[in-house]
């Protein structure tokens, strides 16, 4: 399986990779404005209400439903032909996801164990697909498929452990009956799935009526797009597929205006405390210690007990200090990471700082992600 990258991988990562890129531009230049004599209209057009929410809001709510969509028809194609669809296969990169969620939580909660910063512990959890994949681009043809795949695979089950973070621990207050009014259409969209409705505009429809009880039922509604996904029908006939239509007409929407858009709002963050003071806070160790120490010792120890154990084997081509490299890409938290921030935190200046916190060690973990697998891959191929 990791021999053959299938048509809509190459489709995916090339998207996610480019996305990436963009992503960083579009950081570079919201920090810049948030910080410059335009800083006043800028925060305010973020602000701007319609229909009742503001800009922001309607893309951290509305637009990252239709990002978890994509996730999780991505998610959804890997465990029916995908890396997920082969058990062996699937192990590695689920072993490491699971050591990557797992390490970073527990020092974020060694810092921040009872302090009212506990809520964070979820924040250095999530790996961001879009940097990863980008920073990863970089490196060119010298990065073998197999470690692209192992990557690609990693952060969208990493994604799906964020994803039930969320729902489990996210969700401050429950309005019972518009969340049953939100499973019931899900029932119903996996009803029509299993009457074989190929068409999608009923499941948009029943899509966006599910964001709406879902949106009002305390639990966030961006869970929306993952059980969308999955009632969407997949199947194996190729490009008719409604679930292949719908992830292929998806990427480039999502990489180059949604994610762009999330960037650009939740990354206009006045720098008004010094870097100094900004080091010394619980919260920012736990995120900072967690994405550039927990993240690559989760993935590279959880790996490493799976192999040494049989249950999986490293793929052609890939060695340890690839997987460690990888382990380094895997703590750029950015996308998953700022919007468990949202949730964590009420406070503004922490969720600033904390946002700040995510930017500075994604930033680190990529350089020094990008410098491993600079020089180990070199190795490789000089051989």
């Amino acid at each position: 399986m990791y021999n053959t990258v299938t048509r809509i991988f190459k489709e995916f990562y090339q998207s996610e990779k480019s996305g990436g890129l963009i992503l960083i531009v579009c950081t570079a230049v919201s920090l810049i404005l948030a910080n410059t004599s335009f800083q006043r209209e800028y925060l305010h057009a973020w602000h701007m209400n319609i229909a009742g929410l503001s800009i922001e809001h309607w893309i951290n709510d509305a637009l990252m439903a239709i990002f978890f969509l994509l996730i999780g028809l991505e998610l959804e194609r890997e465990i029916y032909v995908g890396e997920l669809s082969n058990l062996k296969n699937a192990l590695l990169p689920m072993a490491a996801a699971v050591g990557g969620m797992c390490f970073p939580a527990a020092i974020y909660a060694l810092f921040n164990y009872g302090t009212p910063t506990q809520p964070g512990t979820g924040i250095p959890t999530a790996t961001d697909i879009a940097f990863a994949l980008g920073i990863l681009s970089l490196l060119g043809n010298r990065v073998p498929p197999p470690l692209k795949v192992f990557l690609t695979a990693l952060a969208v089950v990493d994604d799906l452990g964020a994803i039930i973070i969320i729902s489990l621990f996210y969700t401050h207050s429950l309005v019972a009956l518009n969340l049953f009014i939100a499973l019931g259409i899900f029932v119903l969209l996996v009803i029509l799935n299993r009457l074989r409705v190929y068409s999608l505009v009923p499941y948009l429809i029943g899509g966006i009526a599910m964001w709406y009880f879902m949106h009002h039922s305390g639990v966030h509604a961006t869970i929306t797009g993952v059980l969308l996904a999955f009632a969407i029908p997949f199947n194996r006939r190729g490009r008719k597929s409604p679930s292949y239509i719908l992830q292929h007409y998806l990427h480039y929407p999502v990489a180059f205006v949604v994610l762009p858009l999330f960037a650009l709002a939740n990354t206009a963050i006045p720098i008004e405390s010094g870097l100094l003071e900004l080091s010394g806070e619980q919260y920012s160790l736990g995120i900072s210690m967690g994405l550039l120490v927990g993240k690559p010792i989760g993935i590279a120890t959880f790996s490493f007990i799976a192999v040494s154990l049989g249950i999986c084997r490293l793929p052609r081509l890939v060695n340890w200090y690839h997987i460690i490299g990888v382990g380094l890409l895997g703590g750029i938290g950015f996308t998953m990471s700022i919007f468990i921030t949202l949730l964590a935190f009420d406070d503004t200046t922490v969720i600033n700082n904390a946002k700040l916190s995510i930017l500075i060690a994604s930033c680190m973990a990529a350089l020094i992600g990008y410098t491993v697998l600079h020089f180990t891959l070199k190795r490789l191929f000089i051989r």
